[in-house]
């Protein structure tokens, strides 16, 4: 039998806010718990891609709020005392904060950022899913 599916564009989510959280246009988003924060130097986030827009919760509960965010591959600044190298082009690299990437988890400190794809000047073209 058929079915009409319910479809986003493609590359785009929406997530919940976390209790609390500011989301600026722009920043890599990831999941903490199953509720979408500013990029940060964490262990155990999700990175799920780049905040389409600017969202406040923070006088909000977690779930409250919801962001749109779009996967897919976007530049980033390379942090610069644990630099992506073009050696890893095609490995994973880390989230610093919510612009940042590096090359390490910071001895588990730093969740996954996603895929390096390129280096250009100082900043490091990661593909997030």
């Amino acid at each position: 039998m058929e079915r009409n599916t319910p479809k986003r564009h493609s590359g785009n989510r929406v997530c919940l806010l976390a209790a609390g959280a500011i989301i600026y246009a722009g920043r890599l988003v990831a999941l903490e718990g199953g509720y979408a924060v500013a990029g940060k130097s964490a262990p155990n986030l999700i990175a799920v891609g780049r905040a389409n827009a600017t969202v406040n919760n923070s006088g909000g509960f977690a779930g409250a709020t919801q962001i749109e965010v779009e996967a897919g591959e976007f530049q980033w600044d390379n942090k610069a005392d644990d630099p992506v190298t073009q050696a890893d082009v095609g490995k994973p690299c880390y989230i610093v904060d919510s612009s940042t990437v590096s090359r390490s988890d910071g001895g588990g400190t730093r969740s996954e950022a996603g895929i390096v794809r390129g280096l250009e000047g100082d900043g490091v073209w990661v593909e997030t899913l």
